[in-house]
């Protein structure tokens, strides 16, 4: 159903969501280099040209290390960079807006929260590569927004005819458990936004995630959850 313009998402794990900061070519291959294999700039304060600006640096950090980069809710500008792909919420410019504006060379990802938002993008056979499913649990990035908990994650997953990236307290303690209720792919932002050593964060967090998936088997691939 969805495009993955060359990239096999079903084989990536952990995706970095990350605002600019005055370090950002460093700490996204810093980041990069400790196991993140798909990086969103995700800025909602800058003016377009200081956007563009930063978006084109993360695009060459991404490219210089062979990982995708995806621009947050701005499918205009993500033409424009020439990112890898658009991330669209639930309050963002619709899915098949995003698709018509990036082509179908390029990724289009999806925020939901609840059954009801995935069976409406299912339902109209949205024009995406992938969902994103939580917040599991309250976070500053999204604030006023309730945590899901484990069984949305859990529904997602079995209902969701694309790849599902597990959003909301994503660090080494917690990914077991989404391990567990069926999560293969995870979106990790306080985890290494706030880390004094992001490589080494990095690092830890992709082996937890290894370790979580390999003993079942669970490399990703399609279908539910991959």
């Amino acid at each position: 159903m969805g495009r993955t313009a060359g990239w096999d998402l079903g084989a990536r794990r952990l995706y970095l969501c990350v605002p600019d900061r005055p370090d950002l070519e460093h700490f996204l291959a810093a980041c990069i280099t400790g196991g993140v294999d798909l990086v969103q700039l995700r800025e909602k304060d800058l003016d377009d040209d200081r956007l563009v600006r930063r978006a084109r640096l993360a695009r060459r950090v991404c490219a210089d290390h062979g990982v995708p980069f995806v621009l947050n809710d701005r499918p205009d500008l993500a033409e424009v960079v020439g990112a890898d792909g658009v991330h669209v919420g639930q309050e963002d410019a619709s899915a098949a807006e995003a698709r018509r504006v990036v082509g179908g060379g390029a990724l289009v990802g999806l925020s939901t929260h609840a059954v009801r938002e995935l069976e409406v993008a299912t339902r109209e056979a949205a024009p995406v590569d992938y969902i994103s499913a939580g917040p599991v649990v309250p976070t500053p990035t999204k604030p006023g927004r309730t945590g899901t908990g484990l069984g949305y994650v859990t529904e997602a997953v079995g209902r969701s005819p694309w790849p599902v990236w597990v959003t909301g307290g994503v660090e080494p303690g917690s990914v077991g458990a989404m391990a567990a209720a069926g999560a293969r792919h995870f979106v990790v932002v306080r985890w290494l936004t706030g880390a004094d050593d992001p490589l080494t964060r990095a690092r830890e967090l992709r082996r937890a995630i290894d370790d979580a998936l390999e003993p079942a088997g669970a490399g990703g691939g399609a279908g539910a959850g991959a």
